[in-house]
């Protein structure tokens, strides 16, 4: 008993260590990068190997606490503003999907890596929902998972880092600035209600324990009733068990097992992201939406980490989590879809064409 909570309370402290030091740096996303880079360096040591552990409703109600603090951020002109530009902004999605592709097969004609296996360990979805195709596809799930977790590493570092030296940070975060609301106890009867949601609809959705209480008390919101505020200790401690879960799931010896190969899916990740800013850039240009509220929209990162770099800088965090969202639904629940019914098919017809192809040899035959 002693030990399982020293492993469970071990990480944690590391990982605010690492926060206060990415803070002090003022490095993006502090409270997230600090403790994953912090546990990725710790684990490393044999000693501490396959020694740590989080318990699924730490990682599970910090979910929830972020979702409920971006659904504080709606109001009716969010819905409003988002609306007209939903097919817009998934028609440019598809086309960062094909770019990614693209790259993918790019890749596959020129190193020792199966096109299937390329093409998944490229796209900008889940790592769980790419790993889990892989293995219906006959995928390398291996290869699949460090190339994928080379991608998110490169996103959730690149993109937050990017957009702060683009754009002031400002000096209060929207989603605590935006809670200052109601201060009965009796009111987070309502946040209770949002993480029941979650926890209900956490076989329907994606992501569910943030997407179902953000859409929970956004929902509250708009119909005006009044919602409590967050103290920001527990923003801080989401963001941290989040950091840590990242940390818990990433290791330098999986990077190592992708070798030189983790270089080309680190440029075509830059690829991606670079089309991505220029989508945001277009995109600002022929709409009314801010520049660095579209770039964070197309962004191939994931919700919770462009939400909180939008809040950062002062950009529209309700805007964001409402593009993301929809990003996230087509990437995560129409994409492997298409993917296993588009790459089994050509599978199937390649291994058909060489079979009639081969030669028929009657000696051999007989």
């Amino acid at each position: 008993m002693k030990n399982n909570i020293v492993n469970i309370v071990s990480p944690y402290i590391i990982g605010i260590v690492g926060g206060l030091l990415f803070h002090i740096c003022q490095a993006p996303l502090a409270w997230i990068l600090g403790p994953m880079c912090s546990l990725i360096v710790f684990k490393s040591f044999p000693k501490h190997k396959n020694t740590y552990y989080q318990p699924a409703f730490l990682k599970n109600g910090s979910f929830i606490i972020l979702g409920i603090s971006f659904g504080l951020s709606f109001t009716k002109e969010t819905f409003l503003t988002v609306g007209p530009y939903a097919l817009p902004f998934l028609s440019i999605t598809i086309f960062l999907i094909l770019i990614s592709i693209i790259n993918g097969i790019f890749i596959s004609k020129f190193v020792n890596i199966d096109r299937n296996t390329s093409i998944l360990a490229s796209i900008p979805g889940g790592l769980t929902e790419m790993v889990a195709a892989s293995e219906s596809l006959n995928a390398n799930s291996s290869l699949v998972t460090i190339f994928q977790t080379v991608r998110l590493l490169a996103v959730v570092f690149l993109v937050p880092f990017t957009i702060l030296h683009l754009f002031e940070p400002s000096n209060f975060s929207e989603l605590v600035k935006i809670t200052e609301h109601n201060t009965n106890p009796l009111s987070f009867i309502w946040f209770i209600l949002a993480g029941i949601v979650g926890w209900l609809s956490r076989l329907k959705l994606p992501a569910a324990y943030v997407i179902g209480p953000l859409l929970t008390i956004a929902l509250l919101n708009v119909l005006g009733i009044s919602l409590p505020s967050f103290h920001e200790i527990f923003f801080i401690f989401a963001q941290l068990s989040i950091g840590v879960s990242f940390g818990l799931m990433i290791s330098l010896n999986d990077l190592k097992k992708g070798g030189k190969y983790c270089g080309l899916y680190l440029i075509t990740t830059m690829i991606l992201i670079g089309a991505s800013f220029g989508a945001g850039f277009l995109f600002s240009t022929f709409t009314n939406l801010e520049l660095a509220t579209a770039m964070l929209s197309f962004a191939p990162g994931g919700l919770v980490e462009m939400v909180l770099t939008a809040s950062t800088i002062g950009a529209d965090s309700a805007v964001v989590s409402s593009l993301q969202f929809i990003r996230l639904l087509f990437i995560i629940g129409i994409v492997p879809s298409v993917l296993k019914f588009v790459l089994r098919n050509k599978t199937t017809n390649e291994i058909s064409t060489n079979y009639t192809s081969t030669p028929i040899n009657p000696e051999r035959d007989r």
